[in-house]
């Protein structure tokens, strides 16, 4: 997978998180990120997300408010 826009923007970890089917967990969501080579940052970030289910990645966009 090529990178995405780089560091901690919301456009980058959602790049990051492509293929993740909703509703989702934080697990889940760390995985999928794993599957697409995030790096550190990143899964930093998706790590610290609040643990809920997302329902869409417009709720993810909203948890990485909630982290940064």
């Amino acid at each position: 997978m090529t990178r995405g826009l780089g560091g901690r923007s919301p456009a980058n970890i959602t790049y990051h998180l492509q293929g993740v089917d909703f509703p989702a967990r934080r697990d889940d969501l760390v995985a999928q990120a794993q599957a697409n080579d995030a790096e550190a940052e990143v899964m930093e970030i998706v790590r610290n997300l609040p643990d809920q289910e997302y329902e869409s990645m417009a709720d993810v966009t909203k948890g990485i408010g909630e982290v940064e």
